[in-house]
Formats: structure tokens, sequence, C-alpha cells
């Protein structure tokens, strides 16, 4: 709890002294977002590996850190306005770290970063290929590390469509886009299920479909 209040106050103080064009400061406002991101996903954070009683303990006493600190890196990205290309694709592994923590209100707050992220490319390169090929290099070895399920695939490619389709010149490569991620999701997580499956037939499919 003291270290949330820490970097709130951190927050604060970027906000409040270090966003305008003339006191902006590139590195200040990169470490908030790695030593934010690394407080989110430490693992005395991840309530789904304790106990339901522990869990319940957690909950009651500080409720999930997880949530109300994925808000403020969300808010605080958001607060960037111009400035946020100049974290593109430095933070997209950061956020993606954090998008894939198996907290539903957390990814559904969150996962709408991409979609700014590659909004902000567009705008000044009518393209996003430095997010995507960041976000497709990081993913596999998110995934290959353990991270990524089914829900996590489906709220992607859902959240990513909707935000995508309301922004016209945006729809049809947005809709590229998010077929290839949750494609290679897909496959992805087939290979890390099966890799230790006696089926070599199988193993081996899975394989093909992920090269």
């Amino acid at each position: 709890r003291e270290f949330l209040r820490a970097i709130n106050q951190f927050a604060t103080t970027l906000t409040e002294m270090f966003l305008s064009n003339s006191s902006f400061e590139l590195q200040l406002w990169n470490n908030y977002f790695h030593l934010a991101v690394a407080f989110l996903t430490q693992d005395s954070l991840q309530l789904e590996n304790f106990s339901q009683a522990k869990r319940n303990s957690i909950l009651a006493k500080y409720g999930d850190m997880r949530a109300t600190i994925g808000a403020s890196i969300r808010d605080m990205w958001y607060n960037l306005g111009h400035h946020k290309i100049e974290f593109i694709p430095g933070m997209v592994g950061p956020i993606l770290e954090m998008t894939l923590v198996p907290e539903l209100e957390l990814r559904k707050s969150t996962i709408p970063i991409f979609f700014d992220m590659m909004l902000c490319e567009y705008q000044l390169t009518k393209s996003f290929s430095r997010f995507e090929d960041e976000i497709l290099r990081k993913l596999d070895s998110e995934v290959e590390g353990g991270r990524g399920d089914e829900q996590y695939k489906q709220l992607f490619e859902s959240i990513l469509l909707s935000c995508c389709r309301r922004h016209p010149e945006l729809a049809k490569p947005g809709e590229n886009f998010d077929a290839l991620v949750t494609g290679l999701l897909e496959r992805l997580l087939d290979y890390r299920a099966v890799m230790n499956d006696e089926n070599k037939t199988y193993s081996m499919s899975c394989t093909v479909n992920l090269l």
C-alpha cells in the first residue's frame, strides 16, 4: 500500500511538472511506466496463485491493487498527448506484459492502449508497422513464457475490432492486424499446450501451423 501511494505521487509529479513541451522528461516518464508495470506484475500481487482464503483476506484488506495501478498506467498513457509517439515501440512490451495479467477488469481497461498506439503511429506515418512488428515479437516470447490464455485472445480480438471500426481509416488495416495477432495467439497457445504431449503427430501439426 505504501508503494502504491508512492507511485501515485510519482504520477502526480510527472503530470504537474514534467509534461509540457518545455519541461517534458522522457526518461522520467519511461521510469514511471516500467516501475508501475513491474509493481503490477510482481508475484505477490497475482491473487489467482493463492488459496481462496488468502485471496479473500488480501482483497478485504487491500483490494486488487492490480486494477488500481492498471487504471493509473492507462490514464498516464492518455495524458502523454503528442508525446506518445516517443514511447512506440519501446512501451509495447511492458504494456503487453501488463495486459496479459489474468485479471478481467485490468485487461478490459488496458487492452485499448494498443489501439491508441496504432492510431498514434498511423496518424504520423500512415502505417503502424513499428507497433505491429514489436507486438508480434513480444507476443511470441510472452506466450512461450507461459502467459496468455483463451480469454485474452477473445478480449484482444473483440476490443481491437471494436476500436478500429470506430475509425474508418483504420477499419480495414486494423481488422487485418487483429486477425494476424489472434491467429498467432491461437497457434502459440496450441503449441504451448502440446509441447509435452505424447501425441507426436498432434505436436508436429501444431508446430507446422505455428511456422
